[in-house]
C-alpha cells in the first residue's frame, strides 16, 4: 500500500506553542508599534512633501533599473551554475550569494573602492569618458543592482534544477534550435519563478539603505531614495519619517503576500 510523502502532521506540545507565540509577538511588536505611531489623519500630506515625492520618484525609476538590470545579467548566470559543469562553479555561486549575506555598508565600501572616482574600475571609467557613479543617480541603480540581485539568480536556479528536462529534450529532438527551445519551453515553464525573483529583487532593491549612503550618498533628488529619506526625517520631522516608513512596509507586504509559497519552494527545491 503506497503511503503519503507528506508527513503526518501532528498537534504540537504547549511548549512549542508558546515559544512560537513568543516568536511571533517579537517579529510583530516592532511592527505594531509603528502602526500605533502612523499619523493617520496627516498621512496623505506627509507623502507628498517635496522630500517624500523626489524619493518615492527615485526609489521607484532606481529600484525598476536594477530589477531590470537583474533579469538581463542575472537569468544567464542562473542558466549557466543550473545547466553548465565547470572548474570552479561553487566558488561564482558563492560570490553570487555574498551580497545577500554580506553588510550592506561593506558592499557599499567594495563598491567605492571598485568603482568610485579612485578605484580601479571607475577611475579609468571617469579619466577616459567621464563616467562617475559616486554621488549619481546611476549609482543608486548599481548599488541596488549589486545587492538584490541574487535574489533572482538563486530563485531561477532553484527553478532549472528542478525542471523536468525531458520536454526540452524532445523540443530539441523535433528539431528546435537552442534560443527556440529556451523561449517556447524553458522560459514558460521557469516564468512564475523568474516573477517571484524578480519581485524579491525589485523589493529588495527598493528597501536598500547601506550600500546606496556608502557608495551614492545622499542627495535629494538624485541619490536620497525611501529608505535613506527615512533616516534623515528622523531627525528633524518623524511623522514624515513614519509615513515613509508605512509606504515601505506596505509594498512589503504586498510583495510578500502576492508570492505566498514561491519563494520556499524554490528554496526547498
Amino acid at each position: 500500500m503506497a503511503t503519503s510523502a507528506l508527513p503526518r502532521r501532528r498537534r504540537p506540545s504547549i511548549v512549542v506553542v508558546a515559544v512560537a507565540t513568543v516568536t511571533v509577538g517579537f517579529l510583530a511588536l516592532p511592527l505594531v508599534g509603528l502602526l500605533a505611531k502612523a499619523p493617520w489623519s496627516t498621512l496623505w500630506s506627509d507623502l507628498t512633501t517635496p522630500v517624500a515625492v523626489d524619493a518615492l520618484r527615485l526609489s521607484l525609476v532606481c529600484s525598476l533599473w536594477a530589477t531590470g538590470l537583474s533579469v538581463v545579467f542575472g537569468l544567464p548566470l542562473a542558466w549557466i551554475l543550473a545547466r553548465t559543469e565547470f572548474r570552479g562553479r561553487n566558488l561564482v555561486r558563492a560570490l553570487t550569494i555574498l551580497p545577500m549575506v554580506l553588510p550592506p555598508v561593506v558592499g557599499g565600501v567594495a563598491l567605492l573602492l571598485a568603482f568610485g572616482r579612485g578605484g580601479f574600475l571607475g577611475r579609468p571609467l571617469f579619466d577616459w569618458f567621464g563616467i562617475q557613479f559616486t554621488f549619481s543617480t546611476a549609482g543608486v541603480v548599481l548599488a541596488e543592482t549589486f545587492v538584490a540581485m541574487p535574489f533572482l539568480i538563486i530563485t531561477v536556479e532553484a527553478a532549472l534544477l528542478s525542471m523536468d528536462g525531458r520536454y526540452e529534450e524532445v523540443a530539441s529532438s523535433l528539431g528546435a534550435g537552442r534560443w527556440t527551445v529556451f523561449r517556447r519551453v524553458t522560459l514558460p515553464l521557469i516564468s512564475p519563478s523568474l516573477i517571484a525573483g524578480a519581485a524579491l529583487t525589485w523589493a529588495r532593491a527598493l528597501g536598500e539603505f547601506g550600500a546606496t549612503i556608502t557608495f551614492a550618498g545622499d542627495i535629494q533628488g538624485r541619490t536620497q531614495t525611501l529608505p535613506l529619506a527615512v533616516y534623515l526625517a528622523l531627525e528633524s520631522n518623524e511623522q514624515v519619517a513614519v509615513a515613509l516608513s508605512l509606504a515601505l512596509l506596505a509594498v512589503s507586504v504586498v510583495v510578500l503576500v502576492s508570492l505566498r509559497g514561491r519563494w520556499l519552494g524554490a528554496i526547498a527545491r
